[in-house]
């Protein structure tokens, strides 16, 4: 298309006319009532006809394009008027062009003022600037540091708020803590039994195999059950609850946190963690130990039932375990499930404090839940594991 092929009327009775006089300037020209409705259909074929005028200004010439804007012969002029003519000359100053508006009325220059200049209506896109190793590593670093510092204030104040409820037993919110006992526990009995059930057979069915090269099978089940007993039966039941109680806890004050529920309790002179986070951590102390005593119990007779098949009768099998299972051993795997009870029920309710605003924060502090508390159980039961080494307990 050539510049005289855009020369032309774009409607019979036309509020706007477009006549492009070379390929380095042009005119456009306003005349009578510009509003919303006169410019229907005219805003998108002008500024077709301006885009094309640029593009073959740009390939014949290197001088800058001159755009002569007449409303000289404007009657009146309303928003959309307005907004059509810092659209044309948005074009034109991105094209590198000179745009030039003559014969407005004075009383529409307020209007116009209220968008100069216009490039804060189409601002430049920022690019980020790409960080290296050394960036990186530094915030990684400091986000590390500021999560520990966190967390050890966190526990410094749960301590204190722990211990504050021991010594005022009537002022803790005990229907919470049956709540969220009930969720927590009661809710939790069929996932954790069939888990255990299924680790009892697996951890049988694999001991079995080596140990049938050997002609060693009787040990199997003394084997399985000293190993449920002090790691698999704490262990896969505190990854049950931080999948599931920790993620509700964090969901459920981190949507307390985004409504500003929790600054409502500050502000009313009460403690979010004596209100919210203690019923909660005392409902994981009693819970994860007895769901922890649950799941050893399934997955025994799971492993008993698994040794049937390889000519093991109960008898010899309750024998054995009798033999390998120390009530010192029940005790140890107990005392870590408490452990991993209080974690797993304070990271919860640590990252749901931390929550950000907006809707997807509440999913992100449920995720950092239940990775963060993962964490912190694989970092106790390693702790554990040092300390039963060196005491023998």
């Amino acid at each position: 298309m050539s510049i005289s092929d855009t020369s032309l009327p774009i409607s019979s009775l036309p509020v706007a006319m477009w006549s492009p006089i070379d390929a380095s300037s042009a005119t456009l020209a306003l005349s009578g009532n510009v509003d919303i409705y006169s410019l229907d259909g005219l805003w998108s074929q002008i500024r077709a006809a301006q885009d094309i005028w640029l593009k073959q200004g740009s390939l014949n010439n290197r001088t800058k394009q001159t755009l002569r804007f007449d409303a000289s012969q404007v009657l009146s002029l309303d928003g959309a008027g307005i907004a059509f003519l810092i659209s044309v000359q948005e074009a034109q100053q991105q094209a590198g062009g000179i745009f030039e508006l003559v014969g407005l009325n004075a009383r529409y220059q307020p209007l116009l003022k209220v968008f100069d200049p216009i490039t804060h209506l189409f601002p430049v896109p920022v690019v980020k600037p790409k960080r290296n190793l050394i960036v990186s590593t530094g915030m990684a670093t400091q986000n590390l540091i500021e999560d520990v510092v966190g967390l050890v204030t966190f526990t410094g104040h749960l301590a204190a708020d722990l211990w504050w409820s021991l010594c005022h037993v009537r002022q803790v919110r005990w229907g919470d803590f049956v709540n969220t006992a009930v969720q927590a526990g009661i809710a939790a009995l069929p996932i954790v039994g069939l888990v255990a059930f299924l680790i009892g057979v697996i951890l049988s069915f694999q001991a079995a195999i080596g140990m049938e090269q050997f002609g060693a099978v009787s040990f199997v089940g003394p084997l399985a059950a000293l190993g449920i007993v002090r790691e698999m039966g704490p262990l896969i039941t505190a990854i049950l609850l931080a999948g599931r109680s920790s993620a509700a806890f964090a969901a459920e004050i981190g949507t307390m946190t985004v409504n500003s529920e929790v600054d409502a309790l500050v502000s009313g002179g009460l403690s979010p963690i004596r209100f919210l986070v203690v019923p909660r951590v005392l409902a994981g102390i009693l819970v994860a130990p007895i769901l922890t005593l649950y799941a050893d119990i399934v997955s025994i007779f799971a492993s008993m039932v698994t040794m049937l098949a390889y000519g093991i009768p109960f008898i010899n099998f309750y024998n054995g375990m009798l033999v390998a299972v120390s009530i010192e051993d029940i005790g140890s795997g107990l005392i870590k499930a408490t452990l991993f009870g209080v974690v797993i029920s304070a990271v919860g309710c640590l990252r749901g404090m931390q929550t950000g605003t907006g809707a997807a924060a509440v999913g992100i502090s449920a995720t950092r839940a239940v990775v963060s508390s993962i964490v912190m159980i694989v970092l106790v039961d390693g702790v554990f594991a040092f300390i039963s080494y060196k005491t023998g307990f």
